[in-house]
């Protein structure tokens, strides 16, 4: 089977996204799994080849099919958006900020045009975004704009535990309010889609209880009574296989040993602070709904050491692995 087109912007250059892009790629197992372009600015990315002490050949190119695909060479599509001498590295900038912008354009270009199968985004920082006067706040919703997806679905995966996110960017008193039984089957529904695209061809989903012991019966709030319950029988007699409310004290623990292929958390801290506990590095962001899949580190652009040589690329390396695992599967779905 040919290797999937993965493609990478490099981030905010004046994060660690330029570092952590390098030393990925000059792992070589990283380029067993999978073909690798890169979109980022060369004399930002032979920086970093320096202070990162990497040994990488840059091979220039403008599209995927021109990369020369072997250990040691860093495919790139160079933007030279870059004016490597006004580059602080460790500041927020407008200059860096338009720059990433620029990045994730033209890759979200080449999986639209099916030449990449595959967007694997590294960080990029919102103070430079909106310095630059860019009007989205992240990857999500920039890539949503360029592609018209609207709704697209945020999954978590750390080792074999995967958890869904009713809701993320909201304060806790609106998450609270958005328990509803309409959202919660739409959001199951939603859930089964996803895992299918991913190859899980029959998903065993688990609700997380909102609730201190998922309400105890409504003692301690409604929610599980009025909205996941119901929702979770209906979307059971619809012949979908899935159990809840489960107290979130240990769905994730039964999901992390195999007895569920997805945990449906229904807010942000909730599904972040288990997969976390996991394997902290190895968290990886996939964002579903979308023409093609996404994969993402999930870590910021660690501005305080940018620069030095100390960043892990584990987290950029996990998320090319899944994006690989799970591009042939998503392709067939499409």
């Amino acid at each position: 089977m040919d290797k999937p087109i993965l493609v990478i912007p490099m981030g905010d250059a004046a994060g660690i996204g330029p570092e952590i892009t390098v030393k990925a790629l000059a792992n070589k197992a990283v380029n067993e799994m999978a073909h690798l372009v890169v979109v980022g600015d060369g004399q930002v990315l032979k920086q970093a080849l320096r202070y990162s002490q990497v040994e990488l050949t840059i091979n220039c190119i403008n599209e995927p099919r021109e990369g020369n695909f072997f250990p040691g060479v860093l495919n790139l599509i160079d933007l030279g958006n870059i004016e490597l001498s006004q580059l602080k590295l460790g500041a927020v900038q407008a200059m860096t900020g338009k720059a990433a912008y620029e990045y994730i354009e033209v890759a979200t270009r080449l999986c639209l045009a099916k030449k990449a199968q595959v967007l694997v985004t590294t960080a990029i920082n919102k103070e430079s975004l909106q310095a630059a006067k860019v009007p989205y706040i992240g990857h999500t919703e920039i890539i949503g704009a360029l592609t018209g997806t609207k709704n697209p679905l945020t999954l978590f995966q750390v080792h074999n535990l995967r958890v869904f996110f009713l809701s993320r960017h909201v304060s806790l008193r609106q998450a609270c309010d958005l328990v509803t039984q309409e959202n919660l089957a739409a959001f199951i529904d939603q859930s089964v889609i996803a895992l299918k695209r991913l190859g899980v061809t029959n998903p065993r989903l688990a609700v997380a209880g909102l609730n201190p012991h998922s309400g105890e019966h409504g003692l301690f709030g409604r929610e599980e009574v009025e909205a996941v319950i119901p929702a979770v029988a209906a979307a059971r007699r619809a012949g979908i296989d899935v159990e809840g409310p489960i107290g979130a004290d240990s769905v994730f623990y039964l999901a992390l040993k195999g007895k569920y292929d997805a945990v449906l958390s229904l807010y942000h801290d909730q599904g972040h602070i288990a997969t976390k506990m996991v394997d902290f590095e190895k968290t990886i962001s996939i964002t579903i709904g979308m023409p093609f899949l996404r994969t993402s580190v999930d870590h910021g652009t660690a501005l305080d050491i940018a620069g030095k040589g100390l960043a892990s690329p584990v987290s950029l390396i996990e998320a090319i692995r899944l994006g690989a695992l799970y591009a042939p599967f998503f392709k067939q779905s499409q």
